[in-house]
């Protein structure tokens, strides 16, 4: 099964620091403020932050058991097509995380992603 990146580093990273028979599902370059990028896979959403004073790096791993919710941010909506910015919106009740992505079509897969491991 093929893995879908936008960048290899960021693909190897989450490689790195995977638990012991956990699988990736995706990892995707995010853009705007802060945010690296986000991975997805079987048990957890992991959130790259470059935000922090002095070029720390904070990774974030959040498992789907905890996030209690989903958005989408959108601009505005077209006929036939729900997503049409690339803003998702995780929250834990404690933290929301935004992200943001460059096309509709890895916004709907993440927002997926985590609505299935979410709703079961």
């Amino acid at each position: 099964m093929s893995i879908p990146f936008d960048r290899r580093d960021q693909l190897e990273k989450i490689q790195q620091g995977l638990l012991h028979g956990e699988q990736i599902l995706a990892v995707y370059d995010a853009i705007g403020v802060g945010t690296g990028f986000l991975g997805l896979t079987d048990r957890r959403v992991i959130i790259q932050d470059n935000s922090f004073v002095g070029k720390k790096i904070a990774i974030t791993s959040i498992p789907y058991a905890r996030i209690s919710s989903v958005s989408v941010i959108t601009n505005k909506s077209f006929a036939g097509q729900f997503f049409s910015s690339g803003h998702i919106v995780i929250s834990t009740g404690h933290n929301n995380y935004e992200v943001e992505f460059r096309g509709d079509e890895k916004t709907r897969h993440v927002h997926d992603v985590i609505l299935h491991y979410i709703a079961r």
